[in-house]
């Protein structure tokens, strides 16, 4: 038997009560999956909430569901990771946020560093913000998390680091053999990736300054899209719940 699609609502969920589906998702149910009334979906809130529901209407311009059941999400890891993310062109900075979200990330926020080569004006930057929000989106109704993690606007380095409290920070340079030490779990955890160039070493100096830990994955030398997937795997094996 097919799963049942999982949608994500902003809505508030009260078994009986009715949900109208947002226009994209009653698009692809309708039109794309052709499901009609009667059809399972899963809903969730982005706030923790899951829930049962069945469709009671499907037509082109409006599709609604019924909840039948509420209950909380279980996709959550036990560790709360904070990704600061150097921006990469295109598709590779939604790759990196696809799969953090995929790996349990709590908060992604891009970054612009000294090597980076995209600057965001305004209003380009408030859109590339929607769109990759959306990426989490996705990638939560794909994974099975009920919470979306938010994706912070992007924001300078050198503020991003004063910025942080977490109890295990960490910034991954390529120039350093240290693993990762630590033994006891943290409650928190800071991530810094940077750019296809790499962090420039007046960077590298300032997240130490700030704390950060240099942490190395291995002798080869990872893309910017890469190196998130495996540090949060390295992190999610060692003290979350992979």
């Amino acid at each position: 038997m097919a799963r049942a699609p999982r949608i994500h609502v902003a809505a508030d969920f009260t078994v009986g009560g009715d949900v109208v589906l947002p226009e994209g998702a009653a698009r692809h149910l309708a039109r794309v999956l052709r499901m009609g009334e009667g059809a399972p979906v899963r809903l969730f809130d982005g706030q923790g909430r899951e829930a049962s529901a069945v469709l009671i209407e499907s037509g082109r311009k409006r599709v609604v569901a019924r909840i039948e059941a509420v209950e909380a999400g279980i996709g959550e890891s036990p560790l709360c990771v904070h990704l600061g993310q150097a921006i990469s062109k295109g598709d590779r900075m939604d790759y990196a946020i696809q799969k953090a979200v995929e790996l349990g990330v709590a908060a992604i926020t891009p970054l612009y560093t000294e090597h980076g080569d995209v600057r965001l004006k305004e209003e380009r930057e408030a859109k590339k913000l929607a769109h990759w929000q959306a990426v989490a989106v996705s990638a939560c109704e794909q994974c099975g998390r009920a919470t979306v993690p938010p994706v912070h606007p992007p924001m300078a380095l050198a503020d991003w680091l004063d910025e942080r409290d977490e109890a295990l920070r960490l910034v991954l340079h390529p120039a350093t053999d240290r693993a990762l030490a630590r033994e006891t779990v943290p409650p928190s955890v800071a991530l810094l990736i940077g750019p296809e160039g790499g962090l420039s070493s007046i960077e590298v100096d300032a997240a130490q300054a700030a704390d950060f830990s240099l942490l190395s994955l291995g002798p080869r030398i990872l893309r910017t899209e890469t190196a998130p997937v495996v540090a949060l795997s390295l992190l999610q094996y060692r003290f979350g719940d992979l």
